[in-house]
C-alpha cells in the first residue's frame, strides 16, 4: 500500500542527497520515478542538486501546477514506482491533497522532501499541509555548532548579522541560511549574530 511521506529537517540536512539516493535506488532496479521541484527555486538550473554534487533533472511545480493530472497521464503510459518531490514547503495546500490522491487512487508512493519552517520559526504553507496529511512523518537531523540537533535556521545578510524580518521566501543557500538548535535561534535573534 502506497504513502504519502514527509521528510523534513533544516537547511544542511541532506534532504536533497536523500531524495537522490532514493530516486537513484528505483532506478537501479529498473523502475520509473518522477522527481520535482518548486519552479522558483532556479539555482540548480532546473534539476534537484545535492550540495555533495549530485544531481538529477526534475519537473517543476507552481501554482498552476495539476500534480494529479500531471501524474495520473504519465503513470498510465508507463508505470511509475514513486514520485519525489524536493523543496516541498513550496507545494499549495491544492498540491498537497493532488498528491495524497496520487497515492490513494494510483497506488504510488510520494516522498516529500522539505523544510519545516522558516528564518522566524513560522511552518512553512506546504510544510503545514504535509504534516497534517502525510501518512508518515520522518524527521532528518543536522547538528547546530553546539552539537545538539538543529530543529530551526536564521537567515543572514552579506555582513553576516541575522534577520529578523523580510519576505518568508528568499532562495539561498550556506551563504544566506545557518541551522541552529532552538536556544542558539533565539539568542540568534537576540544578539543578531549566528
Amino acid at each position: 500500500m502506497a504513502k504519502l511521506y514527509f521528510y523534513y529537517s533544516t537547511m544542511n540536512a541532506g534532504k536533497s542527497t536523500a531524495l537522490l539516493q532514493a530516486s537513484h535506488n528505483y532506478g537501479e532496479r529498473g523502475m520509473r520515478t518522477l522527481v520535482y521541484t518548486a519552479k522558483l527555486d532556479d539555482r540548480a538550473g532546473g534539476k534537484v542538486a545535492s550540495r555533495i554534487g549530485i544531481s538529477a533533472d526534475a519537473r517543476h511545480f507552481d501554482a498552476s501546477r495539476d500534480l494529479h493530472a500531471e501524474i495520473a497521464k504519465e503513470h498510465a503510459r508507463d508505470p511509475l514506482a514513486c514520485v519525489l518531490v524536493d523543496e516541498s514547503q513550496f507545494l499549495s495546500p491544492d498540491h498537497v491533497r493532488q498528491l495524497a490522491r496520487v497515492v490513494d487512487e494510483l497506488d504510488v508512493p510520494v516522498l516529500c522532501y522539505g523544510l519545516r519552517t522558516d528564518f522566524l520559526g513560522r511552518l512553512f504553507e506546504g510544510s503545514a499541509q504535509l504534516l497534517a496529511w502525510a501518512d508518515n512523518l520522518v524527521e532528518l537531523k543536522t547538528v547546530c555548532h553546539c552539537g545538539r540537533k538543529a530543529t530551526m535556521v536564521v537567515r543572514v545578510n552579506p555582513e553576516g548579522r541575522v534577520e529578523s524580518a523580510g519576505a518568508q521566501v528568499e532562495i539561498g543557500g550556506n551563504d544566506r541560511y545557518v541551522p541552529l538548535c532552538r536556544r542558539h535561534f533565539f539568542a540568534a535573534l537576540d544578539d543578531g549574530h549566528a
